[in-house]
């Protein structure tokens, strides 16, 4: 019996976490496909692969920098959409844009016997009358949500290790590998 459990529960990590990722991807691919009201399988997604490269392209262009700068001044005024709208381009630029900010990794100090992993956001806070102090990102396990602390600079230790290792290990909540 000992041996059956322990088999299943092998099994099970195994099973669990692919069975869940082909459902979720599924799921995407069937709902692009009801939106977009098309016919084959899939092609929802390639279609919104294609869109998505089309318009990056669009936007390094001239003509395609003006339009995208017009549409990006009225999502940034209207007060509701604005802040939707600011966070996701602030978080999407901070891991893949040109101002990445989750490139310094950090242990801070918060008590003689805890220590949290995060990222640097911030160097300066001087604006904000906290001049000794810097933001740091706090990532939390198993979901995309996090905090900002605001702590001295001498309670942050820099880490030697690549950002993504350490995110990998925060949102798994410590099992991963670094």
């Amino acid at each position: 019996m000992n041996w059956i459990i322990k088999n299943f529960l092998r099994g099970l990590v195994i099973v669990l976490p692919i069975a869940v990722t082909v459902y979720l991807l599924y799921q995407i691919f069937i709902t692009l496909d009801r939106l977009l009201k098309l016919p084959a399988p899939g092609l929802g997604l390639a279609v919104l692969l294609v869109a998505t490269i089309l318009i990056g392209a669009l936007a390094s262009n001239f003509i395609g920098r003006r339009i995208f700068a017009l549409t990006e001044s009225v999502f940034t005024k209207a007060p509701l959409v604005r802040i939707v709208y600011a966070a996701i381009k602030d978080l999407l630029e901070a891991f893949v844009g040109n101002k990445r900010r989750f490139d310094k990794p950090v242990s801070v100090q918060l008590t003689d016997a805890i220590k949290v992993f995060g990222f640097i956001t911030r160097d300066d806070l001087g604006a904000l009358a906290a001049a000794g102090d810097v933001a740091v990102y706090i990532p939390f396990s198993y979901t995309w949500d996090g905090c900002l602390l605001v702590v001295a600079r001498d309670r942050v230790q820099p880490l030697e290790a690549d950002s993504a290792s350490v995110l990998s290990l925060v949102v798994s909540g410590g099992v991963s590998r670094i």
